[in-house]
């Protein structure tokens, strides 16, 4: 078993789509690890805030098999992958980390995902897994969050139902 470590997202809908995505991540993979969710402003385009949070799994799936299968979860909740890479969607979720590998390919997937170094991504995986070392920096999530520009910023919480 290999864990993976996710960053979820969604701007339209927000609340029932990743209510519903951890939903089938649970039934899929049995018990996850989540994260509280964070209200943030889109970057790179203007469009309705995301919210935003983090995911732990078991799977016995390698990465491209359980990127596939994310790839086909955010699809069935009408993501178009036709859109621009900055556009809202309904569902995204990315392969952050995998157990300690670093990976590039196929397509777009690359572990450790480069997002982490947007508040969005780093707070709730910092939060679900502060001892856990980025396998490029050596540097704990704790310590990348606290040396992070907008560790001292607040983001707005969000409630999730079925979360």
């Amino acid at each position: 078993m290999s864990r993976a470590y996710l960053s979820l997202g969604s701007n339209q809908e927000p609340e029932a789509r990743l209510a519903r995505a951890l939903a089938e991540l649970r039934q899929r993979f049995g018990e996850i690890v989540i994260s509280k969710f964070y209200r943030t402003t889109a970057i790179g385009f203007d469009g309705p805030d995301f919210v935003n949070g983090a995911a732990i799994l078991d799977t016995e799936l390698d990465p491209i098999a359980l990127n596939d299968w994310l790839h086909a979860l955010e699809d069935a909740h009408g993501r178009q992958r036709e859109q621009p890479r900055f556009s809202s969607r309904p569902l995204d979720l990315d392969i952050v980390f995998f157990d300690d590998r670093v990976l590039t390919g196929p397509g777009h997937l690359q572990i450790p995902r480069p997002e982490l170094q947007h508040a969005f991504v780093l707070r709730p995986l910092a939060e679900i897994a502060p001892d856990f070392r980025d396998p490029l920096s050596q540097r704990t999530l704790a310590e990348l969050w606290a040396a992070h520009p907008d560790f001292a910023t607040s983001a707005q919480e969000v409630i999730l139902r079925n979360g």
